[in-house]
């Protein structure tokens, strides 16, 4: 590195006292030196002409350029190294007064001319035309106005408040660069937590890696490996191991990719996407599909809202007291019922019911009945090869304690029934034609049945039942498809009737 030397520009008073200060001019009054571009203020000074450096003292101030001053008590100056260090009282701006410079505040200050760096190691403060910066140690490059916080790290907007142990900053761009475990607190509204990634404090958006989370005071969380999070418009997108937990609702919403909607409360998940409604323990809810998208719906004249879900394309759900399948299913929490589309399918023990479409009605948490609609039909296993079946135009299915107990069939209701005897043994198959039945079941079992008065029906022998005379025309069996744990509504299946 060429050397240049330190020029003296004027002083009231020069003299010397080698006995006290030996190879020093010493110098009082308006003492002006220049180096380079620099020029250097001091009330009084020591000028070692032979050693190319300065001390200074007494309202000192630096200047660089038409950009960048620095102030205080004392300064060091090494010409040769280009290292002014600046004690007490410290202060340094860089920019324009009218363009709302960058103030820099500590007590000791070194400024390393040479690569354009200022650093600070006894806490200091960096404050520009939007944030204020506080940290033990940090640093600052006015040429590319980069920071690097550590120790301590507190960023202060006028919206949030941002806390980390180590934090880069751009002072332009306003844009801090998250390299450790950091909170950004919005006060009484939400708390970001994250260890990498950015965050634009001057437009609230930010890219959140490495598992972030967020919380809102309402309850509401969002977990992901990366979080795209614009905090103005309420909008957070995530990829990877996506987590959307609402406390209030007790109801968590997964998936690989997902999206978030603050006005509304709105989630969308898909890949892998899963809704768990956990607001009973004894009867927590599964429900897995292509997408889900779920949002708080307002009650017309009302403050208070309820939750609407939306799922598409081969809907699982598992519950312990039902199983259900079905291409689309909407629940409301309005009335708590769960509305079954194309070719639904709902599971209660050893009994498959189905219909055109469906709807399951939950009351104090638990399944209390369903209703099918259109191509009705219930079917009871008795063995691999006996079932008991009830077809009509409408099902209803009533439960206890999560068992069937009542199944009704109404319009043009036709059962297929295999009776027993005291012992046990099967005596034959019992076709019948009815507007209307109902069925009493006890331990999984028929216990009864009830027509109206203009039913017909026949019993066959078990050896004389006639070709297809075991088999309702809308039977079918689907056992293969059933979720029978809450990870298998991931499961892969394929299934057409075919009756």
């Amino acid at each position: 590195m060429a050397q240049t030397m330190v020029y003296l520009e004027r002083a009231d008073n020069l003299s010397f006292d080698e006995e006290r200060i030996a190879n020093a001019q010493i110098l009082r009054g308006n003492v002006i030196f220049r180096h380079e571009e620099a020029l250097m203020y001091c009330d009084s000074a020591y000028f070692y002409e032979n050693t190319n450096s300065i001390d200074a003292f007494g309202h000192v101030r630096f200047v660089q350029g038409d950009t960048l001053q620095g102030f205080g008590d004392k300064l060091f100056y090494d010409g040769n190294t280009k290292l002014a260090r600046l004690r007490r009282h410290v202060k340094m701006i860089h920019g324009r007064k009218q363009e709302n410079p960058t103030i820099l505040t500590t007590d000791s200050l070194n400024y390393d001319r040479a690569a354009g760096v200022a650093y600070y190691f006894h806490n200091g403060e960096v404050k520009d035309s939007l944030n204020t910066l506080t940290s033990v140690r940090g640093n600052y490059r006015p040429n590319t106005k980069q920071a690097v916080f550590s120790e301590e790290v507190v960023l202060v907007n006028p919206k949030f408040t941002l806390r980390s142990d180590t934090l880069l900053y751009n002072t332009d761009t306003k844009i801090a660069n998250l390299i450790s475990p950091t909170d950004i607190i919005y006060e009484k509204e939400t708390d970001i937590r994250t260890s990498l990634g950015w965050y634009n404090t001057s437009n609230e958006r930010s890219m959140l890696l490495d598992r972030s989370f967020i919380h809102h005071s309402n309850g509401r969380t969002l977990t992901g490996d990366t979080i795209y999070y614009d905090k103005h418009i309420g909008f957070g997108e995530v990829i990877g191991n996506m987590e959307m937990r609402d406390s209030a609702q007790q109801a968590t919403l997964y998936g690989q990719y997902g999206q978030m909607w603050e006005e509304n409360s709105i989630g969308f998940a898909t890949d892998s996407a899963l809704m768990v409604d956990w607001s009973d323990d004894d009867h927590t809810a599964y429900i897995h599909a292509d997408t889900l998208y779920t949002r708080e719906v307002p009650y017309p004249d009302s403050d208070s809202t309820y939750r609407r879900v939306q799922a598409h394309y081969g809907v699982r759900v598992y519950r312990d007291d039902m199983q259900m399948t079905c291409d689309s299913l909407v629940y409301l929490s309005s009335d708590s019922t769960m509305h079954l589309y194309s070719q639904p399918i709902c599971w209660s023990e050893n009994q498959q019911i189905s219909a055109d479409s469906m709807i399951v009605y939950i009351v104090n948490e638990a399944v209390d009945h369903a209703v099918g609609t259109g191509s009705a039909i219930c079917v009871m296993q008795q063995t691999d090869e006996y079932f008991n079946q009830m077809s009509g135009k409408i099902v209803t299915a009533y439960l206890e304690e999560g068992e069937v107990k009542i199944v009704d069939m109404d319009g043009n209701a036709l059962t297929v029934f295999y009776p027993k005897e005291k012992e046990g043994d099967y005596v034959g198959v019992n076709t019948t034609a009815s507007s209307f039945i109902r069925m009493y079941v006890e331990n999984q079992q028929v216990h009864h049945m009830r027509f109206t008065a203009e039913t017909t029906g026949v019993l066959y022998p078990l050896d004389q039942v006639p070709a297809g005379g075991d088999r309702l025309a809308l039977f079918f069996w689907a056992d293969e498809v059933r979720p029978l744990d809450p990870m298998d509504v991931f499961r892969k299946v394929k299934f057409k009737k075919q009756q």
